[in-house]
C-alpha cells in the first residue's frame, strides 16, 4: 500500500508561516538576507501590483509555493504601490545581524502599514491629509473618530448617522475602521468606496475605550477636551488607539489631543451639497472645484489646513470676522503680505517632519529640513509682533522658534549630512573628541595609502601600480601581467585575474585594519549621537506642533488675501440677521475657465426671510440657472469661512446649513434611479430645514412626468413657504413655468428669470437675472444649437404651436388658477374639551417609527378619548 508523506517545512518557511499566521489579512514583506520576499498567495498580489517576476520554490515538489521579491532598498518605491491597492502591509524585518547568529535569524514584524497609517512620503500627499477614520454605531447615535498618524491631529464627532456620513465624506479617510458587530451594516453602506476593516466587538467597549485615551493623554478624564460626555465618540476614538497598537505603531507621544468637531460650531453641508458645489472634489473628470481656486497656500500644512476649513465653514460671527480682519490686513498691506510670503516659502512640512521625530523615524536631510523651517520662524514672529492688529499680534505670540533646538541641529549637523543615518559624514568637527580622532585616521590612513602607491611606484617602476579595496581582500596592490616580472619577492600574491595580478604587502594590511576599524567606530558614534539629537527634539514636540497650526492659518489667510487681489473680491459683512444681499456676485470657478477676452455676467440676489424668502427661477436650460445657484452657495460658504467673495458686496446673514438639489445624479449602481436619487436628496433637504437654512433646487421633479414633476415642485415651495417652525431662505430654478402662479398666493415667493434675446429664430443667452416669470423654455433652440437634425427641430416646433394655441393655453391658466389651495385641516372637535387630550396623544406618536401594533394601541386610546361625556 503507497504511502504519502506531507512536505518537509524548512526552519526558514515555518519561521514565515508563524509570522504570517498572527497577520493573516495583510500581505507579508519577508526579509531575507537584501531581498523582501513575498510567498504563496502574497506573492501572486504582489506580482500583479508590482510588475515584478512571479517565480517558484520547490518547483515540482510537494512543497513548492510561489514567490515574488525585490531588493530591501526599493521599499519605498514598491510599498507606495502596495497600500495604494488597498492592500495592508507587514514589513518583517530581520532582528539581529546574520553574521553574528548560527541557524535561523531572529525576525519579526516592525511595521503593520495599511492605507490609513503610513510615515512614507511616497504614500502621503502633502496637500492632503491621511486620515483613519473609526466609526462606532448604536440605534439612536453614530461616533467617528479621525486621525491623520502622520501629523498627529486626532477629532471626534458624534450625532446622527446622516452627519457622521457628511463628515466622512468631507474627511475623505484612506481607511474606515469599525466592529465586526456592525460589518454587514457598513459595508452595504460604503460598498467598495473606501478601504475598510473590521475589528473585534471588545475593542468597541465604552471603559476600555475610555481607559485608551486617558492612557493616552496622561489626563484623569477627557473633559479638558470636550468629548466626556460623548459615548459613541469615546468608543470610535479608544477604537483608533487600540489599532495603532494592533499594527507595531507603539510611538505615539505626537497625538497629545483630541479636539471636538462641535456641530454647533461648523455650518451643516450634508453629503450632496458637498458632493453638487464641487468644494475639494469635481464630479467629472478634468472639472475644477472650488478648493483649487482658493488654494495659494505656501506650505502643505496650510494646504491641508485650508481642505479642513472648506468642509467646516464657521457659522460663529466673531471667529469669521477675526480671520477677514486679518485678510483684509494682508490684503492692505502689501509690505506684510511680502515679509510672510518669502520665509513661509522655505518652511517644510513640519507637522510630518515632528511626527517623524516622535516615532524616530526621521532622517538626517529631514532634520536638515526642521531646522530651516525653524530658522524661518523668527522673522515671521517679528513681523506679526510689530503690527496693530490684536489678532496678528496673538498670532505672532503663539509662534516658538524653538532656538534651543535649532543651535544644536546648528551646531552638531552638518550641511551635507547624506539621506541614510548608516552613510556616514552626518556630524560636524568638534563635537566629539574620539569622533574626531576617527575621523582623521579614516581620512589621513586613506591619504597615507596614495603615499604607499606613489612610493611603490618610485620602488618598482610600475607606473600603471594602483591601490584598490572590495570586501573579500581588502585593499591590495594590482599589476597587469605586463609588469609581474617587477613584483618585489616581499609582496603576497592573493588572487589572479586573466589581464592582472593582485597583492598585498604587511604594511597594506596594518593601515586597512586602522581604517576599517576606524570606520566601523566612527559609523556608531555618529549614530548615537543623531539619535540622542532625535531625543531632543522630542522635547519640542508641542511647542513645533503649535507652530505648525499657526503657521497653516496664516499660510491660509494669505492664500485668501492673494485670492481676493488677484479676482477682484471684496470682504463680505457679516451679521445676525436672515438677509443674504450679493451684489453683482460672480461664480468663483466659471469665471476663471472662460475664454480669454470673456467676461462673467454677474447678478445680484436678495434673499430675505421676511420679505423675498423663496425665489422661483424660470428660463431655458443653458442660459444660467444653475451656475447661478451655485454661486449663490459659494458666495456664503466662501465669506463663512473667512474669505473675501467674487461680488462687488455682499451682506451675509449667517447660514446654519446649505443645501442643494442640483444636477441629475444617478446611483444606477445601486438600482437607484434619477428620480429616486432626487426625491432621496430633496427628502434631506425638507427633513432637516432651520430657519437660517440656505436651500437651492434645481429643476426638482424633472426625473418623472410632467403632471407628477409640477405637482411635487409646487407642493415643495408651498411647504416650504408655510412650515409653521422656519423660512428657509431658497432659490428654486424650475423649467416649469406653472409655478409663477405660486407668487400670486405666497407672499414671499417672488419670480425670477434669467434673460434671453431672441434674434429671428435664434436666441442669445443674456445670462442676466431679471424680475417676472419666462413664459418660454426655449428648449427646441437649445436643441438646434446642440446640433439636432434640422428635420427634427422644424417638426418640434410646428407641433409646440399647435400645443400652444390660445385654447390651449387659456385652458391650462384656467386649471392652475383653479388649483386648490393648501388649508390647513378644519378640526371636528374645534370647540370640543376632548381635542386637546387627543391632541396631546397624537402629538407623541413618531409616525416613521410607530409599529403597527403601537399603532393600533394608540388608536384605541383616540376611542376611548372619543367616548367620554
Amino acid at each position: 500500500m503507497a504511502t504519502t508523506t506531507s512536505p518537509v517545512e524548512t526552519p526558514l518557511m515555518k519561521q514565515y508561516n508563524a509570522i504570517k499566521a498572527k497577520h493573516p489579512g495583510a500581505l507579508l514583506l519577508f526579509r531575507v538576507g537584501d531581498f523582501y520576499e513575498t510567498f504563496g498567495q502574497d506573492a501572486v498580489a504582489a506580482s500583479k501590483v508590482l510588475d515584478i517576476v512571479l517565480t517558484k520554490r520547490g518547483n515540482g515538489s510537494a512543497s513548492e509555493t510561489e514567490l515574488a521579491g525585490f531588493p530591501h532598498h526599493s521599499l519605498d518605491t514598491y510599498l507606495p504601490k502596495l497600500v495604494r491597492a488597498g492592500h495592508r502591509v507587514a514589513i518583517c524585518d530581520q532582528l539581529e545581524d546574520p553574521r553574528s547568529v548560527k541557524g535561523i535569524v531572529k525576525r519579526g514584524v516592525t511595521e503593520l502599514v495599511t492605507p490609513g497609517l503610513s510615515f512614507n512620503d511616497n504614500v502621503l500627499d502633502r496637500k492632503q491629509n491621511n486620515f483613519l477614520a473609526s466609526l462606532f454605531k448604536t440605534k439612536d447615535s453614530c461616533g467617528v473618530a479621525f486621525l491623520d498618524v502622520s501629523t498627529g491631529e486626532f477629532y471626534a464627532a458624534q450625532g446622527s448617522e446622516n452627519y457622521v456620513l457628511k463628515l466622512i465624506q468631507g474627511f475623505a479617510p484612506s481607511e474606515i475602521i469599525y466592529s465586526k458587530s456592525s460589518k454587514a451594516h457598513f459595508e452595504n453602506l460604503f460598498r467598495d468606496e473606501y478601504s475598510v476593516y473590521a475589528l473585534d466587538e471588545w475593542v468597541y467597549a465604552f471603559d476600555f475605550a475610555y481607559e485608551k485615551l486617558t492612557q493616552q493623554f496622561k489626563t484623569a478624564s477627557v473633559k479638558g477636551f470636550g468629548i466626556e460626555g460623548m459615548g459613541e465618540a469615546v468608543i470610535a476614538a479608544g477604537a483608533i488607539l487600540h489599532y495603532l497598537e494592533d499594527t507595531e505603531h507603539k510611538d505615539t507621544s505626537h497625538i497629545a489631543s483630541i479636539s471636538r468637531i462641535d456641530e454647533d460650531k461648523f455650518v451643516w453641508l450634508d453629503k450632496f451639497t458637498i458632493r453638487n458645489l464641487e468644494i475639494v472634489h469635481a464630479q467629472q473628470e478634468g472639472g475644477v472645484p472650488l478648493i483649487d481656486i482658493l488654494d495659494r497656500t505656501l506650505t502643505p500644512m496650510g494646504s491641508r489646513q485650508l481642505r479642513k476649513w472648506m468642509i467646516l465653514p464657521l457659522k460663529e460671527k466673531a471667529a469669521i470676522d477675526e480671520r477677514l480682519a486679518v485678510v483684509e490686513n494682508f490684503f492692505n498691506d502689501t509690505s506684510l503680505a511680502d515679509a510672510l510670503t518669502e520665509p513661509l516659502k522655505q518652511i517644510f512640512d513640519l507637522e510630518r517632519l515632528i511626527s517623524k521625530v516622535a516615532v524616530n523615524r526621521i532622517n538626517p536631510r529631514e532634520m536638515l529640513q526642521l531646522k530651516r523651517s525653524l530658522r524661518c520662524i523668527q522673522p515671521i514672529k517679528q513681523a506679526l509682533e510689530k503690527q496693530d492688529s490684536p489678532v496678528l499680534k496673538k498670532l505672532g505670540d503663539q509662534l516658538d522658534p524653538c532656538e534651543i533646538l535649532l543651535d544644536k541641529i546648528e551646531r552638531e549637523l552638518r550641511e551635507d549630512a547624506p539621506l541614510n543615518i548608516h552613510q556616514g559624514g552626518l556630524i560636524k568637527e568638534g563635537i566629539d573628541t574620539e569622533l574626531d580622532e576617527l575621523q582623521k585616521i579614516a581620512f589621513s590612513g586613506k591619504d597615507y595609502l596614495l603615499q604607499i602607491q606613489k612610493r611603490e611606484v618610485e620602488r618598482t617602476g610600475i607606473n600603471s601600480l594602483k591601490i584598490s579595496y572590495n570586501k573579500v581582500f581588502g585593499y591590495y596592490l594590482e599589476v597587469s601581467n605586463a609588469n609581474k616580472d617587477k613584483v618585489p619577492n616581499d609582496w603576497i600574491r592573493k588572487q589572479t585575474l586573466v589581464n592582472a595580478e593582485r597583492y598585498i604587502t604587511e604594511e597594506l594590511k596594518v593601515y586597512e585594519e586602522k581604517i576599517l576599524h576606524a570606520e566601523d567606530k566612527l559609523g556608531v558614534i555618529e549614530q548615537r549621537i543623531f539619535t540622542a539629537l532625535i531625543q531632543s527634539a522630542m522635547d519640542f514636540i508641542p511647542k513645533i506642533q503649535q507652530d505648525a497650526r499657526v503657521l497653516a492659518q496664516l499660510d491660509c489667510l494669505l492664500s485668501f488675501a492673494i485670492i481676493a487681489k488677484a479676482n477682484r473680491y471684496v470682504k463680505p459683512e457679516i451679521n445676525e440677521s436672515l438677509v443674504l444681499n450679493i451684489t453683482a456676485g460672480r461664480h468663483p470657478v466659471i469665471e476663471k475657465q472662460l475664454p480669454v477676452g470673456e467676461s462673467y455676467v454677474p447678478n445680484d440676489i436678495l434673499l430675505d426671510s421676511d420679505k423675498e424668502q423663496l425665489l422661483i427661477i424660470t428660463g431655458p436650460n443653458m442660459a444660467g440657472k444653475s451656475a447661478l445657484l451655485r454661486q449663490t452657495a459659494l458666495i456664503v460658504l466662501m465669506a463663512q469661512m473667512g474669505s473675501f467673495v467674487p461680488a462687488q458686496a455682499a451682506e451675509v446673514g449667517i447660514v446654519d446649513k446649505v443645501f442643494t438639489r442640483v444636477g441629475a445624479s444617478d446611483n444606477l449602481s445601486r438600482g437607484e434611479s434619477t428620480f429616486m436619487v432626487e426625491m432621496t436628496e430633496t427628502a434631506s433637504i425638507l427633513n432637516n430645514l432651520s430657519d437660517r437654512s440656505l436651500i437651492l433646487m434645481d429643476e426638482i421633479g424633472r426625473g418623472t412626468s410632467t403632471y407628477d414633476g409640477v405637482s411635487i415642485a409646487w407642493a415643495i415651495v408651498e411647504y416650504l413657504h408655510n412650515h409653521k417652525d422656519c423660512r428657509p431662505k431658497t432659490l428654486f430654478a424650475t423649467h416649469y413655468h406653472e409655478l409663477n402662479q405660486l407668487a400670486e398666493d405666497l407672499v414671499r415667493v417672488r419670480n425670477f428669470n434669467v434673460s434671453v434675446k431672441e434674434v429671428g429664430d435664434r436666441i442669445i443667452f443674456m445670462r442676466k437675472l431679471k424680475e417676472g416669470g419666462s413664459e418660454h423654455s426655449f428648449g427646441i433652440h437649445v436643441a438646434q444649437l446642440a446640433g439636432m437634425p434640422n428635420k427634427v427641430v422644424l417638426r418640434a416646433n410646428e407641433i409646440l404651436h399647435f400645443l400652444e394655441k390660445d385654447k390651449h393655453k387659456n385652458e391650462q391658466r384656467k386649471k392652475i388658477q383653479e388649483m386648490p389651495k393648501p388649508t390647513p385641516q378644519m378640526s371636528l372637535f374645534a370647540s370640543d374639551p376632548r381635542f386637546t387630550e387627543i391632541q396631546e396623544l397624537l402629538g407623541k406618536v413618531d409616525i416613521n417609527t410607530v409599529s403597527p401594533v403601537e399603532a393600533l394601541l394608540k388608536l384605541n386610546e383616540v376611542i376611548i378619548a372619543l367616548n367620554k361625556k
